[in-house]
Formats: structure tokens, C-alpha cells, sequence
């Protein structure tokens, strides 16, 4: 059977099962567990740092009301961060290659912050629809705009992460395939090309951390907006 490229991003089964759950249940295996003592070893130690930092380094814009999502936001970047990180394995999928996924994950929070601008400041969330100072001609024209860039937001947040880490897969395996070609061939050629592909490995690894960062980052942005 032929396998093209694009056959690493369809969602494996087994006995007719999709196992896309048990990828998504996966991350949660890798959090510390609670115990009876504050610090259990080094492993929990710096992951609670680590949590720690992502907290604060989200929180800080956002004013006290915005603190309430710190549970959320926290959770959602850990949870992109260890899924991502855990496609780049050998044999792995990485459900967050799926546009699906990513905009059921984009879309009710975002509609969640617009919600909450709207609840609590509806002049002030609508206000931003018209910048102020806008020309009477130039109204219905803004208007229009900037309600297609409100709306376009959650299918960036998706589009964004999905395309981001499907062509860094693409890469990774276009090169790794030229590699084992050239290895018989040319092997010196093929040398540098697993030297590209060590380096490619390497910024797809910066790519999953820094993707996951800014989904969670935008949200955050789109939060102070509203509140």
C-alpha cells in the first residue's frame, strides 16, 4: 500500500476505534499527581515552576476580574503544549493538526470573551466596532470591517495552529524520506541532509512550545479586551 504525506495527519484506529481520545488523555499522565508532601521530587518540582511561570506571565496584563481564567488559560497551554510536543515522536499523531479540533477549541472560547465584554461593558465592547474620530462617510465601512475581523479571530487562532505544525510535519518528514534516498546514493549528501533535519527537529520543538504560547496568548489578549 502507497502512503502519501499526508496520511500521518488521519486519525489513526484500532479495531475500528479511533484513537484520537486516548492521545488526548495522554498529556494528563504527565502532570504531577497530588500528594501528601508540597514537594515530591525534582520532576514535580519544576513543573510546578514552570506552571508557575506560565501563570503569572499570562496573568499579569489581565486586572482581577480577568484572573478568574487563570485555571483555564493555564490548563489549555499546558494541555497544546504536551500534545504538540508529543506528535514530534516517532510513530504519534498530533490531534492538533486538525483544523476541527483546533476551532472547537478556538471558537467557544473566544465566543466565551465576547460573551463576557458584552455582559459587563456592552458600550465599551461595541465601541470597539468604531474607532473614535471616524469620518461620517467612512461609518458603515468600519463597521462592516471590523465585524469581519471580530469574527475572523477564532479561525485565525485555528488556522494558525493547524498550519503551523502540519507544514513543520510536512518538513520533517519530506527531508527525513530525501535522507534515507540519498543514504545509498550519495552519502555524503545524505549526511547533510540529517545534519538539516537534526536542525529542523530542533526549531519544530521551538515551533510546538511557541504555537501553543500564542494560541493561549491571544485568548488572553481578547480577555482584556473585554473585561
Amino acid at each position: 500500500m502507497n502512503l502519501s504525506f499526508f496520511d500521518q495527519f488521519s486519525t489513526p484506529y484500532l479495531l475500528g476505534i479511533p484513537l484520537i481520545l486516548p492521545s488526548l488523555l495522554l498529556p494528563a499522565l504527565l502532570l504531577p499527581s497530588p500528594g501528601h508532601r508540597w514537594i515530591n521530587n525534582r520532576l514535580s518540582t519544576i513543573q510546578l515552576w514552570f506552571t508557575q511561570l506560565i501563570t503569572k506571565q499570562l496573568m499579569t496584563p489581565l486586572n482581577k476580574a480577568g484572573h478568574k481564567w487563570a485555571l483555564l488559560l493555564t490548563s489549555l497551554i499546558l494541555f497544546l503544549l504536551f500534545i504538540n510536543l508529543l506528535g514530534l515522536l516517532p510513530y504519534t499523531f498530533t490531534p492538533t493538526t486538525q483544523l476541527s479540533m483546533n476551532m472547537a477549541l478556538a471558537f467557544p472560547l473566544w465566543l466565551a470573551t465576547l460573551l463576557t465584554g458584552l455582559r459587563n461593558q456592552p458600550s465599551t465592547s461595541l465601541g470597539h466596532l468604531l474607532p473614535e474620530g471616524t469620518p461620517t462617510p467612512l461609518i458603515p465601512a468600519l463597521i462592516m470591517i471590523e465585524t469581519t475581523s471580530l469574527f475572523i479571530r477564532p479561525l485565525a487562532l485555528g488556522v494558525r495552529l493547524t498550519a503551523n505544525l502540519t507544514a513543520g510535519h510536512l518538513l520533517i518528514q519530506l527531508i527525513s524520506t530525501a535522507t534515507i534516498t540519498l543514504l545509498p546514493v550519495m552519502p555524503s549528501i545524505s549526511i547533510l541532509t540529517t545534519l538539516i533535519l537534526l536542525l529542523l527537529t530542533i526549531l519544530e520543538v521551538a515551533v510546538a512550545m511557541i504555537q501553543a504560547y500564542v494560541f493561549v496568548l491571544l485568548l488572553s489578549l481578547y480577555l482584556q479586551e473585554n473585561i
